[in-house]
C-alpha cells in the first residue's frame, strides 16, 4: 500500500464530511432564501400604496392614539400597505412623536412624507381649515380638497376656478404670471398647474373660494419671481416652464433625478419625438389608474403625447420647486428613455434596445411573478 493511500481518509469519514457539507450548504440556501423574502417582503411594504393616486384620503388622529392605533388607522384607511412594517420602521428610526389632528393623506405619498407630516402638523382649533395641497395635485383634486375642508361645494369651486370674469380678474391682478396662454383652444383647465403646492390656514369654513384660489395663485407668483431671469436667458414663458415642470412631476418618484428626466424629455423635444409620457394619457382620460393600457394610447386629445409631438397645451397638474428648478436647469445627459420599477428605482437608456431590455428586466418579469 502506498503512501498516498494510507493518507486517505475511510470512506465512511469521507461520507460523513459530505453529508455535513451538504447540511451545511441547504442550511445556508433556506436562511438566505427566507431572509431574501423578508427583504422583499419589507421593502415592498415600505412603498406607496399606489404612487400615482393622489387622490386625498382624510384620517382623524385622535389624542392620545398609540402608534400601534395610527398604523392600523392608516392601514384601514390604504395610506400604508401594512401596520406593522410601519409600527417597526417608526420605532427603528426614532421618530414616534407624532401630532393628533385631521390630516389629509394619499395613497401616492412615501412612508417618509407620511412621518413628517404626523410629527409637524399641529392640531387643528375648532373650525380651523387647514389645507395641505400635494405637488402633482391637478384642479379636480384641489377642488375636491377644498371641498372636504370647507363648507364649499366641489361643483361650486370648480365654476370659480373656471369662471372666465374671474380668469380675468387674475390675469389684471397677476400679469406677470397669467398671460394669454391659459386661454389657449385646447386648453382643459385655464388655472391647472398654476395652483401652488403648499400648506394654507383659514380661522374657519367660511372663506370665500375665490380667496382660497387667489392665494394658491399669488404663492405661485411668489415662488416664480426668483426664477424669472433664468426663464428670461432661456427664452422660456412661465407656461412652458410650469408645463414641462408639471410632465417632471407626474413623472418622478421620490429616488428620481429630476434634471435627469427633464434631460429625457427636452431631448425627445430636440430630435422631434413624441414624449410619450403616460401621465399626459391619464390626464387626458380624467382618471387615475395605476396602469396605462394599450388602448388607453389611442385617446384623442391634444394632451396624449403618444399621438401629438411637443408638450401638452398647458400643465397636467401643478409642481414643486424642484421640479421647476429642474425645467429650467436639466441635466445634459444622451438618454432618450427612462422608466421606473416597481420600487421607485428610476432607470435610463439612450435606445429603444436598451429600454426594452430594462422593461424586461425591472418591469415585465415582476409583472409575470
Amino acid at each position: 500500500m502506498s503512501n498516498q493511500s494510507y493518507l486517505q481518509p475511510p470512506k465512511k469519514q469521507r461520507r460523513l464530511k459530505k453529508a455535513i457539507l451538504f447540511a451545511f450548504l441547504t442550511f445556508l440556501l433556506i436562511v438566505g432564501g427566507a431572509t431574501a423574502a423578508v427583504y422583499f417582503f419589507i421593502s415592498s411594504a415600505l412603498q406607496p400604496v399606489d404612487k400615482n393616486d393622489r387622490t386625498p384620503v382624510s384620517v382623524s388622529i385622535p389624542v392620545g392614539s398609540s402608534l400601534s392605533v395610527i398604523a392600523e388607522t392608516l392601514e384601514k384607511k390604504g395610506v400604508i400597505k401594512n401596520a406593522e412594517v410601519f409600527k417597526y420602521y417608526v420605532k427603528y428610526k426614532g421618530e414616534d412623536s407624532f401630532q393628533a389632528g385631521e390630516y389629509a393623506f394619499t395613497p401616492a405619498m412615501t412612508i417618509d412624507e407620511l412621518i413628517r407630516s404626523l410629527q409637524t402638523r399641529k392640531q387643528k382649533n375648532p373650525g380651523e381649515v387647514r389645507l395641505a395641497i400635494p405637488e402633482g395635485y391637478q384642479v379636480t383634486q384641489i377642488a375636491s380638497m377644498i371641498s372636504e375642508q370647507t363648507n364649499h361645494k366641489q361643483s361650486d369651486i370648480l365654476k370659480v376656478i373656471n369662471d372666465p370674469a374671474f380668469i380675468k380678474k387674475m390675469m389684471k391682478k397677476y400679469p406677470e404670471l397669467l398671460k394669454k396662454d391659459i386661454l389657449a383652444k385646447n386648453i382643459k383647465y385655464p388655472l391647472e398647474g398654476y395652483l401652488y403646492p403648499a400648506t394654507y390656514h383659514y380661522a374657519d369654513k367660511k372663506k370665500p373660494v375665490e380667496a382660497i384660489i387667489e392665494d394658491m395663485i399669488k404663492k405661485t407668483d411668489s415662488v416664480l419671481a426668483q426664477y424669472r431671469p433664468s426663464m428670461a436667458a432661456k427664452k422660456m414663458s412661465v407656461h412652458q416652464v410650469l408645463t414641462m415642470a408639471s410632465l417632471i412631476e407626474e413623472e418622478a418618484t421620490e429616488k428620481a433625478d429630476r434634471r435627469k428626466i427633464a434631460s429625457v424629455f427636452y431631448n425627445r423635444l430636440q430630435k422631434k419625438m413624441p414624449l410619450q409620457t403616460d401621465p399626459t394619457v391619464l390626464y387626458a382620460l380624467g382618471k387615475h389608474k395605476s396602469r396605462v393600457l394599450y388602448k388607453d394610447l389611442k385617446v384623442n386629445s391634444p394632451y396624449n403625447t403618444y399621438r401629438v409631438k411637443g408638450l401638452t397645451p398647458g400643465p397636467i397638474g401643478n409642481s414643486g420647486v424642484s421640479s421647476i428648478e429642474a425645467a429650467l436647469d436639466p441635466e445634459s445627459t444622451d438618454y432618450l428613455y427612462f422608466l421606473a420599477s416597481p420600487e421607485g428605482e428610476v432607470y435610463y437608456s439612450k435606445t429603444l434596445k436598451e429600454h426594452g431590455e430594462l422593461k424586461e428586466k425591472y418591469i415585465t418579469k415582476g409583472q409575470n411573478k
